[in-house]
């Protein structure tokens, strides 16, 4: 069943005054109200191209990598997920496939125009909610495995996050936060950033039907090249005490950490 009602206010209430995923873009929004309408709006009439845009930047190999990565980051059959960031259901529909008929999924999305692309009623036990990962509207201990998929950027609070993750998990619980982030060399950050500046505006251009598409992927670079480091989101899920805080990286920039609520404490 999937369902999306809901759940956030009218005027959304001041973020608060953790620690920030990246520094500011004042190319795009003037202050964090303006930027999560922002990122409402663009992530909204952007949503009907953002599965095909995905299947051309990874080559068709997006699907693989998100299975690999979940099977790594230890999601079972039979598990409960909770997917923060869940957007058009990409990294849910492999989750689902992965815990099978007895396992379900709960995701979670601000942009009602994402979700409306997922399209899960046939992968699962599938239910969509509007909320944020700041305010994720599940019961505490509710979930077995939760992820983060490429979302970390567009959220306001990561410490406000972090606290939410934990409490939705139940003891033993896992999560994974997926993200693209900087090559560690100058001359792979050069490399990549050449490529989301030319080659993504220009297949943007081509593929996309949607006019702010190939706006969204110009944030999309702005935000990987801002965001904090990884070893910043390390310390601080081992500040939320989380336990078994690790970091996986493929091909350079495609970064996995994972993390398990501990059993007692």
């Amino acid at each position: 069943m999937v369902v999306m009602p809901d759940r956030l206010p009218a005027t959304p209430e001041p973020p608060g005054a953790g620690l920030r995923p990246h520094t500011p873009l004042p190319a795009y929004y003037s202050d964090e109200v303006e930027h999560r309408r922002f990122l409402r709006r663009i992530f909204d009439e952007t949503a009907s191209d953002y599965d095909r845009m995905d299947r051309v930047l990874a080559f068709g190999r997006g699907r693989w990598y998100r299975r690999q990565a979940l099977l790594r980051a230890g999601l079972a059959p039979g598990m409960h997920v909770v997917d923060v960031g869940c957007g058009t259901g990409l990294l849910a529909r492999e989750a689902l496939r992965l815990t099978g008929p007895a396992g379900s999924l709960v995701g979670v999305d601000p942009s009602p125009g994402m979700m409306a692309q997922a399209h899960l009623a046939d992968a699962g036990h599938a239910e969509l909610l509007e909320g944020r990962a700041e305010r994720i509207p599940r019961p505490a201990a509710s979930a077995d495995f939760l992820s983060l998929g490429y979302a970390l950027r567009h959220i306001d609070d990561v410490d406000a996050a972090l606290v939410e993750f934990k409490r939705v998990l139940r003891p033993g619980g896992r999560v994974l936060i997926l993200e693209i982030t900087r090559p560690a060399s100058r001359a792979g950050l050069a490399l990549l950033k050449a490529y989301m500046h030319t080659v993504v505006p220009l297949l943007a251009r081509v593929v996309a039907r949607q006019h702010d598409t190939a706006l969204l992927y110009r944030y999309y670079w702005d935000t990987i090249e801002a965001c904090i480091e990884p070893a910043v989101l390390l310390a601080a899920l081992e500040r939320h005490g989380f336990a078994e805080v690790r970091r996986h990286v493929e091909l350079g920039i495609f970064t996995e950490i994972t993390a398990r609520v501990p059993l007692s404490g």
